[in-house]
C-alpha cells in the first residue's frame, strides 16, 4: 500500500493540480490517521519550490458551530473563505469518514443562510481554482463497501489511481457523440425521461478534482426535461439518507418527488430556492473498478454503468443557467444485476444494461461483458 500512497501523492500534486513553483497549496483534513500520507504530499510540494498550509477540521466540532451560527459567526465564516481564496492557488481537501449523521441537526435554514453568504467565494474556488477533493479510506467506509480494512484500503487506492490518461483516450468518441447530440432518452424500471442537450458542453472527467474519478458529464437544457426517474441508489444529503427517490418531471421542473422515507423532508430540500427543483447535470459513471454503491456519491456517482441526474446548480463548464444553492449527485444504477436499462441518443440505442453498444465505444465497457 505504500507503493499505492506514494502514486496517489504524486498524482495529486503532478497531475491533478499540476503544482508549480510559487504555488500557495492549502490542504485540508478531517481525521489524524491520513498524518503519514499528509507529510508526504508536504514534501513532494517543496519539491515543486511551491509552499502549502495545512488546516485540520474535527467534524463534531464543527457540526457543533454550523449548529450555532448566528449573523456575526456568518461574518465569520464568510471572511474565513475569502481569506483562503485570496492567498491559495491550489486546494487539496482530504476527508475521512466516521459518522454519515455528523451534520444531521444542523437546521435547513441555516445551511441556506451560510450557503447564500458564501455563495460567490464558493463558485470562484471551483471554477476558478485548481482543486482536489479526495476520501482517505475509513473503517465505516469499508463497512459500508461491505469490506474489512485491508480490502478496502486496497480497493479504495486502485479506484483512485487508475490510469486516467488511458480513460481520456477512451472517452473522446463518447465526447464527440455527446456533443451531435439532441434528445437523450432513459428508460428502465420506474424511469422513462427525455430531455435534450443541444449545443451543450460535454466534459470528461479524468482525475482532476474528483478522486476517484471517472465519469462525463453535461447539462440538460433546463426546461427540456420530461418523464420519470426513479434512482435504486441511496442518496445522502445533509445527515439523511434517502432511499428509492422518485421524481417527477414537466417542462425540466420537479412536480413531485416521494421516497421510501421522509417526503417532507426530502421535499424540503427542493424548495430550497428556485433552482433546486431543476437539473444542473447529467453525467455517466465510467470507472471500472467501483461496481457497487456504499452511500458515499464520491465514489457512487463513478459506478460504472450507471448514471447521476442532479438536481441544483448547473457548472459554469456545462451551463444551462440553472442556478441553485443545492446540487445534489442522486445516482441510478442501470446494469444488469441493478435491473438493468437502456439510453437513447437521437433514438439510437448507446447503452444497454450498463454496456455501450456503438463499437467505437466498446473499449469504456472495459471487459465487463
Amino acid at each position: 500500500m505504500e507503493d499505492k500512497l506514494k502514486k496517489l501523492c504524486d498524482m495529486l500534486v503532478d497531475y491533478s493540480l499540476e503544482v508549480k513553483e510559487n504555488d500557495r497549496v492549502l490542504i485540508t483534513y478531517y481525521n489524524d490517521k491520513c498524518m503519514h500520507f499528509i507529510k508526504d504530499l508536504i514534501k513532494k510540494i517543496y519539491e515543486k519550490k511551491a509552499s502549502c498550509f495545512v488546516k485540520m477540521v474535527d467534524e463534531d466540532i464543527n457540526a457543533l458551530i454550523m449548529e450555532n451560527v448566528n449573523d456575526n459567526s456568518l461574518k465569520i465564516i464568510r471572511n474565513q473563505k475569502q481569506f483562503e481564496i485570496d492567498n491559495y492557488d491550489c486546494f487539496i481537501n482530504i476527508r475521512y469518514s466516521t459518522n454519515d449523521y455528523v451534520n444531521k441537526n444542523i437546521k435547513s435554514d441555516v445551511r441556506t443562510k451560510i450557503l447564500k453568504e458564501t455563495k460567490d467565494i464558493d463558485e470562484i474556488r471551483v471554477n476558478e481554482k485548481r482543486w482536489v477533493l479526495l476520501n482517505y479510506p475509513s473503517l465505516l467506509d469499508a463497512y459500508k463497501a461491505k469490506m474489512n480494512m485491508y480490502e478496502y484500503f486496497n480497493y479504495a487506492l486502485d479506484a483512485m489511481i487508475i490510469d486516467y490518461k488511458s480513460m481520456n483516450e477512451k472517452l473522446k468518441p463518447l465526447k464527440e457523440l455527446m456533443e451531435k447530440t439532441d434528445k437523450v432518452y432513459i428508460k428502465g424500471p420506474g424511469t422513462d425521461l427525455t430531455f435534450s442537450i443541444k449545443n451543450m458542453p460535454i466534459i470528461p472527467c479524468i482525475g482532476q478534482m474528483n478522486i476517484p474519478d471517472g465519469e462525463i458529464y453535461t447539462a440538460p437544457i433546463k426546461d427540456s426535461v420530461n418523464g420519470v426517474i426513479t434512482y435504486n441508489t441511496k442518496s445522502p444529503y445533509h445527515g439523511n439518507i434517502y432511499n428509492n427517490v422518485k421524481l417527477e418531471f414537466k417542462d425540466g421542473k420537479i412536480i413531485n418527488a416521494s421516497c421510501d422515507d421522509d417526503n417532507e423532508s426530502l421535499n424540503k430540500i427542493f424548495d430550497t430556492d428556485e433552482g433546486s427543483r431543476y437539473i444542473g447535470e447529467f453525467s455517466l459513471g465510467l470507472n471500472p473498478l467501483i461496481m457497487h454503491p456504499m452511500a458515499d456519491i464520491l465514489y457512487d456517482e463513478k459506478i460504472i454503468g450507471s448514471l447521476h441526474f442532479t438536481p441544483g446548480s448547473a457548472y459554469e463548464n456545462a451551463d444551462n443557467k440553472n442556478r441553485s444553492s443545492i446540487h445534489w449527485d442522486m445516482v441510478l444504477i442501470q446494469r444488469k444485476d441493478y435491473g438493468g436499462g437502456e439510453i437513447y441518443f437521437d433514438d439510437v440505442l448507446i447503452r444497454k444494461d450498463g454496456l455501450f453498444v456503438p463499437t467505437e465505444l466498446l473499449p469504456l465497457n472495459y471487459n465487463l461483458e
